[in-house]
């Protein structure tokens, strides 16, 4: 298999809205992939259609080599925790591991309880009386006792606290490090992202900004502090992705070879979350002064054309 999640020219309109815009995207298995970007990108569109909760309107998408929801066993390899973590709150947590074993053909009980001992969870308790955290929690449980090839994570601790937060990432990993299941998690928390992801997905106005492994594209992509000048006059072969300017001095990000610091000149790395940002303002203004090569202002990421 030579990609968990293919997508060409992906589309999805709801009406007149455009939620999801010309995707085209191919994310190679083995990753934790961090899907970012603001508050109605397109993210959790993304992933209803890589599950089979939604049809896309143009384009096309294979998960795992087929059609989302193409058959049973297709089914059975991809996991799925929507946003809100949804469970049923007038069932315990012991009906929530019998509703996994009686709908998913590969669960593995054993896992399940495990999980449940772990968490120090009630299998008596409802679940409505769960906190948020249990509740992501269990829904995290159902979800990884599927034994998928593929889980999807839309968002699941956008409403938890810190520390909440921390614990459902810790055993996310091990869960991941026990299977070897590949996830595609959607959030805004890039400090989240961080500390578990190795590949990053960047969704800004319902379009891929930028894709691919992450040490890669902070490897390539660098603080240009110089004195003041415009984007024209930088070395061939850099991509200005994003520039600041105040009266004497000029900030340049670009994506290309590291350039040593010369006279003036430094040149700095970045962290995931300025390099998110600066992909995220980019894409919401307009495309800056043409830098050193012709297709300096195509800010498409290689493996997305």
């Amino acid at each position: 298999m030579s990609a968990i999640l293919q997508a060409h020219a992906l589309g999805k309109r709801y009406g007149r809205r455009q939620a999801l815009a010309e995707c085209t995207l191919e994310i190679p298995p083995g990753h934790v992939v961090g899907l970012v970007g603001p508050n109605g990108a397109g993210k959790s569109t993304l992933l209803k259609i890589a599950c089979g909760m939604l049809a896309p309107s143009s384009g096309r998408i294979e998960v795992l080599g087929e059609a989302p929801a193409g058959s049973p066993a297709q089914l059975a390899r991809v996991g799925y925790v929507a946003q809100d973590t949804p469970v049923y709150a007038g069932l315990s947590v012991a009906d929530h591991l019998k509703f996994g074993a009686a709908t998913n053909p590969r669960w593995d009980a054993a896992l399940a309880r495990t999980r449940i001992e772990q968490l120090g969870l009630d299998p008596k308790q409802k679940a409505g009386r769960l906190s948020g955290g249990q509740r992501a929690q269990l829904a995290l449980t159902i979800a990884v006792a599927k034994r998928p090839e593929l889980l999807l994570l839309d968002e699941p601790v956008a409403s938890l606290d810190p520390l909440a937060r921390r614990t459902f990432m810790r055993h996310l990993m091990e869960s991941v490090a026990e299977n070897g299941t590949s996830v595609i998690l959607s959030s805004h928390l890039v400090s989240d992202l961080e500390r578990v992801c190795d590949y990053l997905v960047v969704l800004v106005s319902s379009r891929v900004q930028l894709a691919g492994e992450t040490e890669d594209l902070l490897g390539t992509h660098h603080r240009i502090v110089c004195t003041r000048r415009e984007a024209s006059s930088l070395p061939a072969g850099l991509t200005v992705v994003g520039a600041t300017h105040t009266e004497r001095q000029s900030t340049f990000i670009v994506r290309g070879p590291a350039e040593p610091p010369v006279g003036d000149w430094a040149a700095e790395s970045l962290d995931l979350e300025d390099l998110v940002l600066t992909y995220m303002e980019h894409a919401a203004e307009p495309a800056p002064a043409a830098a050193a090569t012709p297709s300096s202002t195509d800010h498409t990421p290689e493996n997305a054309r």
